[in-house]
């Protein structure tokens, strides 16, 4: 009777291994890249600061400048300046002021949140919710 060789089986072993060392380093790679992404923009950031409030400082002397111009104009013209100041703001420029309730000793004040569009009142049954 003739001795049957058993046949190698052969398994997938070594190349999974090379297919986890390979995910592993261009994940890797991605993590080394990711890493200098956020390193640039927070440079950036650091670099755009300065230059935004000088842009809102000058923003901001603008708008005074225009008020004290149209002041000017009404008190040369004889309207009150607070009549005049009513009757320059557009819709875009003027805010809406709320009341403020005083704050009670020892308890936290809650911040209000803006209203939800209508758009995204279906949307209620997808909202995601994390721990």
């Amino acid at each position: 009777m003739p001795v049957a060789v058993p046949k190698k089986k052969r398994t997938l072993l070594p190349l999974l291994v090379v297919l986890f060392i390979f995910s592993y380093a261009l994940m890797t790679l991605l993590i080394i890249e990711q890493g200098a992404a956020i390193q640039s923009q927070g440079n950036l950031i650091k670099i755009l600061m300065p230059e935004s409030h000088q842009f809102w400082a000058l923003k901001g002397k603008a708008v005074g400048d225009k008020q004290a111009q149209a002041q000017a104009q009404a008190q040369s013209h004889g309207q009150t300046p607070s009549s005049q100041a009513q009757a320059t703001q557009t819709p875009s420029t003027q805010t809406q002021v709320t009341p403020q309730r005083p704050a009670r000793a020892g308890k936290a004040v809650k911040p209000q949140l803006p209203p939800v569009p209508a758009s995204d009142l279906g949307d209620q049954r997808r909202a995601l919710r994390t721990i």
